[in-house]
């Protein structure tokens, strides 16, 4: 669960575990854009999207409650399929 807060939040750490995939589609322009970026700042791809969001969303006070989460309904989807 995702949810906005008005209060002054700590940076995001990015040492959670990194187990679960996402795949989406973009255009050869963001691709671009994003490998250009991710060199400037000496960042993998993902490492470059994660600073991205996560200041995002620190800016706006957007944080998430509950990590276990997402983990469990994708837990649940895999298990459903199998």
């Amino acid at each position: 669960m995702v949810e906005l807060y008005t209060e002054q939040l700590q940076p995001y750490a990015m040492t959670e575990s990194k187990n679960i995939s996402v795949s989406f589609r973009v255009s050869p322009s963001f691709k671009q854009l994003l490998e250009v970026a991710a060199a400037r700042e000496h960042r993998s791809l993902t490492n470059m999207l994660e600073t991205l969001l996560f200041d995002y969303c620190a800016e706006h006070g957007i944080r998430v409650t509950a990590k276990s989460t997402v983990a469990k309904k994708t837990a649940k989807a895999k298990g459903a399929k199998q």
